[in-house]
């Protein structure tokens, strides 16, 4: 009966210490994006790991997320040999990834959830990027761009917006061919630009973009409408 009650205790603190790591898994997850609909959590470890803070294996599925003003309508994520501050969740304290986790995990985003993103930061960062890659000569006398549409479209991405320059507003149409090249690196080709300050020639070039080190895609799929990315990212304590 004490053995039986020793074993009662102690699954009973097992229990504890899992939904105290969901749960604070859950909120860590919340506090990195400003909306979502559902997050789902499921931790796979055995006892010991548990107690030591180490967890071998963690899913999570997320809709509807925002993130810095990004939406992503869906987004499934697996990381391995995680380890947090298990002492301090305990305590009620936030948790803390203590090394650097590999995380391997598959978005889909919705031409609707590119255009509501049209205000967010890292969004606009990244297709100015683009613009000053394909239009350098133009870029130091451009003030402003407004972007006002992206469309999706089989293996090709369509930029649509408005171009301030020297005084005058046009509109500006770049359609980009998209190929993965390798785990990092993307080619955007072939490249159409439409706009009333740009030749022929200087719109038909191939570009590519280095996503940098901490970057794995293994798929990138344009279709009508939709995006989907499948890779790896490391994500730093």
């Amino acid at each position: 009966m004490t053995e039986q009650n020793s074993d009662g205790k102690r699954n009973q603190k097992i229990r504890i210490i899992t939904n105290l790591l969901t749960t604070a898994l859950k909120i860590w997850l919340r506090a990195q994006v400003s909306q979502v609909s559902h997050i789902d959590v499921d931790i796979k470890a055995s006892d010991r790991q548990l107690l030591s803070g180490k967890i071998p294996w963690v899913s999570i599925g997320a809709s509807h997320a925002v993130y810095q003003g990004l939406h992503i309508g869906q987004i499934q994520l697996i990381a391995e040999n995680i380890q947090v501050n298990i002492g301090s969740v305990i305590k009620g304290q936030p948790l803390k990834l203590l090394e650097t986790v590999p995380v391997v995990g598959e978005l889909i985003v919705e031409e609707k959830d590119l255009n509501n993103s049209l205000s967010s930061e890292l969004l606009l960062t990244a297709l100015n990027d683009v613009l000053v890659k394909l239009l350098p000569e133009h870029c130091a006398k451009t003030k402003s761009i407004s972007w006002q549409k992206i469309i999706l479209e089989n293996h090709q991405i369509i930029l649509s917006g408005i171009l301030t320059s020297e005084g005058q507003s046009m509109p500006l149409d770049i359609y980009l061919g998209i190929n993965l090249i390798n785990g990092r690196e993307l080619q955007l080709a072939p490249v159409l630009i439409k706009c009333d300050i740009v030749t022929p020639e200087q719109s038909n070039h191939e570009y590519t973009f280095d996503l940098g080190s901490e970057v794995d895609i293994q798929e990138l799929t344009l279709i009508p409408g939709q995006l989907r990315c499948r890779g790896q990212i490391n994500v730093n304590p």
